[in-house]
């Protein structure tokens, strides 16, 4: 189905949808077993655990029920075609780390978007759930961005000095000394810098004001396109280092004012690099 003949019935249906299986998703995640059964991917620092399978497993039989036709792409495996023009981004458990230690800063994060007639696929809905805090950030393309049911707007505008920034750091210990650099290069220029470990939570974050800015570099899809949507229907600029497209090169999202302000600063630093 093109991306820009889809329905607003199908659209508030397909965000009913994601946010059910979030909150189905939440509520498996809470009920954590004494082991995690916790393992490593990329990296001795690149952990899943045995609930990261478990959550995805089950959002994904709960789409296939529902829409059998649909395709999905999961942080932990899960891959189809889609046949219907509508496909889902998932991350089962974002902020793996954090729920390893029993740390509240994770989420799951669900995306779905649709195809156009050249065959590109744009985000429609965005829907990031923290169960440890009950917050449920959602957004439907063109129509805002929600909190609990409340619309949100970003921080804007805000100027360099006073803005709170939000960031993260890649597994590999090389990228990690690099986005060092960089943060200390910002720091006595803003107002303070946060790293809270979960990537869907920190754009939705920027989504609600509760920090002025997001950037990390090396994030893939599942990790920033629910949260991206949800960031940009609040009014943020969400967009890599030169203003295209978030990438897994780099993701970056503001208020105009401050984007204004803080990116070409991160692009003077290679931040991207």
């Amino acid at each position: 189905m093109p991306a820009a003949d889809i329905s607003t019935t199908l659209l508030q249906e397909l965000s009913v949808l994601a946010i059910n299986i979030a909150h189905e998703a939440g509520a498996l995640l809470m009920d954590r077993p004494q082991d995690l059964g916790a393992t490593t991917k990329t990296s001795p620092t690149d952990t899943v655990t045995i609930m990261d399978k478990r959550s995805e497993k089950m959002i994904i039989e709960s789409i296939l029920q529902a829409r059998p036709d649909d395709g999905f792409l999961g942080e932990e495996g899960a891959e189809r075609e889609s046949k219907s023009g509508v496909r889902w981004i998932v991350d089962p458990l974002d902020g793996t780390t954090n729920y390893l230690y029993n740390l509240p800063g994770w989420c799951v994060s669900i995306g779905v978007q649709a195809q156009d007639h050249s065959g590109e696929w744009s985000t429609v809905v965005g829907v990031v759930y923290s169960p440890t805090t009950l917050r449920l950030y959602s957004a439907i393309r063109g129509a805002g961005a929600l909190l609990n049911g409340a619309t949100i707007k970003c921080n804007d505008p805000v100027t360099l000095s006073q803005s709170l920034l939000a960031t993260g750091f890649g597994y590999e210990s090389a990228r990690r000394v690099r986005q060092g650099e960089v943060l200390a290069a910002l720091a006595g220029e803003v107002r303070d810098i946060r790293r809270m470990g979960a990537a869907a939570l920190d754009l939705c974050h920027v989504a609600s004001g509760g920090v002025d800015a997001f950037f990390e570099r090396g994030l893939a899809p599942w990790d920033h396109t629910a949260g991206a949507l949800i960031a940009r229907e609040a009014g943020a600029i969400v967009s890599d280092l030169y203003g295209g497209p978030e990438s897994a090169i780099f993701t970056f999202a503001a208020g105009p004012a401050l984007t204004a302000l803080l990116r070409p600063k991160l692009e003077s630093l290679a931040a991207d690099r």
